[in-house]
């Protein structure tokens, strides 16, 4: 997990191979001081981050990425637009590995579509 998390966890939710996250993002954040300055957007590599965080979170087990197959940022995320996001995370295990499919939303819009494989630690 980031020590200085950009995303509040509002509620995460988790049934066999399927977890949803409501978030909150931190509008003050001082990432946003250089990504980019007068023209904040979140950053992608916080995207993917943060699908490793809600694994973790709601598995309650270490993970590290192996693979990223597919990644797709749709929509800039504009932390003065947009402060409340839903992470909804599709995975199965095969082992050690956790093959995932991820939709970031900004209510109905998806802001990022992840696919990959993640594996335990």
């Amino acid at each position: 997990m980031l020590t200085d998390p950009l995303f509040k966890f509002l509620s995460v939710n988790h049934t066999d191979g399927l977890i949803i996250a409501a978030l909150q993002i931190d509008t003050t954040h001082e990432i946003f001081n250089g990504h980019f300055p007068d023209q904040p957007v979140v950053p992608g590599a916080n995207m993917v981050q943060l699908v490793k965080d809600i694994l973790e979170h709601a598995l309650t087990i270490n993970v590290q990425l192996q693979i990223a197959n597919n990644l797709k940022f749709l929509q800039v995320i504009d932390p003065r637009g947009i402060d409340r996001l839903q992470l909804t995370i599709n995975y199965t295990t095969d082992n050690n590995l956790l093959k995932v499919n991820a939709d970031l939303l900004d209510e109905e819009n998806v802001c990022f579509k992840f696919q990959g494989v993640f594996v335990r630690k």
